[in-house]
């Protein structure tokens, strides 16, 4: 099953039934993309919890709603599946909607956004769209 996929579904789902949070099994690139998603303003907070008898953990997502309780999360799309890889140059990397959304890759210094990207002249493997 694909780890990404998973967690941007139960992002995705959470977001409509409109839940505060949301908790997901842990992965290091997981916690990468909820990271980038908290400093970008996405979602309220994120935090990650071990039990004593699992060892593998959670990834708590706080998702975030206006005040008049629309949700910050318009959309998110996966964009490099396990079928089919999506690799980009920095020059290559796709304006969504107009430049506003983050687009997130994982590259060889880690996993960033496509600003990041542009700024360290670094392309990689296109993960997802957030808008």
């Amino acid at each position: 099953m694909d780890q990404i996929a998973d967690l941007l579904t139960r992002i995705r789902n959470a977001n409509l039934r409109q839940k505060d949070r949301v908790d997901v099994p842990h992965a290091r690139i997981k916690l990468e993309i909820v990271r980038i998603l908290k400093e970008e303003g996405f979602i309220a907070n994120y935090k990650t919890l071990f039990t004593n008898g699992n060892k593998r953990g959670t990834i708590r997502v706080f998702l975030k709603f206006s005040p008049q309780k629309e949700s910050v999360i318009q959309g998110i799309e996966r964009v490099s599946k396990p079928g089919l890889r999506t690799y980009r140059s920095y020059r290559d990397i796709p304006r969504v909607r107009g430049g506003f959304p983050v687009t997130i890759l994982s590259t060889s210094q880690g996993v960033i956004t496509n600003r990041q990207a542009k700024e360290k002249k670094i392309g990689g493997e296109i993960l997802c769209h957030v808008w």
